[in-house]
């Protein structure tokens, strides 16, 4: 009988459940047995396998988090550390391995593949900056939560007349304080991407005041050099010239948490169950990624070797609606 492995690494996303979902039933459809190897790669170096049997992956498709838990686990890029891996997977005699993750974990499957296991990777990060999709497992949930975090905080914002900063995750991409802004309609944004003048969030928060606005609102990237922390610091030693009594609120990780959305849950589904067909299909070194409305492989030196870059004409877009 033949064996898939599968495991989720890196950061935790919603929808990754569904995933795991997804690759469990649709291999053993076609008569695979699947281990699930938990902590990432941290479980693949120490054998911390189970076997995953179709009820084993009932009930979860709309739990956050994963069923497989997950790890950081930076030193698999050593050679010696990478060959205990390769080892559990000949120990098990796994015929392909599916790893559900971001940019990091993508290097990882490529790192595995480069010592002849057999991969398929799944493009699963709150951050969206994976290359080869553009949208990525986990996305529309913490997007989602960002935007009520917003809506809600401008009830309380208009009420006192308050300007606020909302911090979203984000370390190296602005793709959801980006996306936050937009669709929140807030005064202005902060991403790493673009250097922030903070004398211009200054100039912007005011003329929002002149307008007449009860409140004001400013999202920002957690990896932007001015972050919230920063910029808050920064008003309050000027504050008597924002026009508004001004207040920071961090999401954090509550963008993680909660159940997937709609979205993510079919997104997860198509991927998790495309992975295994490319497998199946020996199809391998590649990741599954959603690309002008259909799921698409795209092969994994080109993830690891790209950089996706965030639509600074949104940016741009952004700006003129807050006038």
């Amino acid at each position: 009988m033949p064996r898939l492995g599968v495991l989720t690494s890196g950061g935790d996303a919603p929808g990754m459940n569904a995933a795991i979902r997804a690759v469990v039933r649709t291999a053993t459809s076609y008569g695979w047995e699947v281990l699930g190897i938990r902590h990432g790669y941290a479980g693949l170096i120490a054998d911390d396998v189970v076997r995953l049997t179709a009820r084993d992956v009932g009930g979860i498709i709309q739990l956050g988090g994963t069923l497989l838990h997950s790890a950081r686990c930076p030193e698999f890029h050593e050679e010696p550390v990478r060959r205990r891996a390769v080892d559990t997977v000949k120990r098990h005699q796994l015929d392909g391995t599916v790893i559900i993750g971001g940019n990091g974990s993508q290097r990882g499957a490529y790192d595995l593949s480069q010592s002849g296991v057999p991969v398929v990777g799944v493009a699963s990060t709150i951050d969206n900056d994976v290359f080869g999709t553009d949208q990525s497992i986990g996305v529309d949930t913490a997007l989602n939560i960002a935007l009520e975090a917003v809506d809600r905080l401008k009830t309380t914002a208009s009420a006192l007349q308050r300007a606020f900063l909302v911090e979203v995750m984000g370390r190296h991409s602005g793709y959801l304080a980006l996306m936050t802004a937009i669709g929140g309609g807030a005064d202005a944004v902060v991403i790493p991407e673009m250097e922030t003048d903070p004398e211009q969030l200054i100039a912007d928060i005011q003329a929002s005041a002149d307008r007449g606005k009860a409140h004001a609102m400013v999202v920002v990237a957690e990896g932007a050099r001015y972050n919230a922390e920063r910029l808050i610091a920064y008003f309050h030693a000027r504050r008597d010239r924002l026009g508004y009594e001004i207040r920071a609120t961090i999401l954090g990780h509550v963008q993680r948490g909660g159940a997937p959305t709609a979205f993510d849950r079919l997104l997860a589904t198509r991927l998790g169950a495309a992975a295994v067909s490319e497998l199946m299909a020996g199809h391998a070194t590649v990741m599954m990624g959603f690309r002008q409305g259909e799921i698409a492989a795209t092969p994994l030196d080109e993830v690891v070797r790209n950089v996706k870059t965030l639509d600074l004409r949104l940016l741009d877009l952004a700006r003129r609606l807050a006038t």
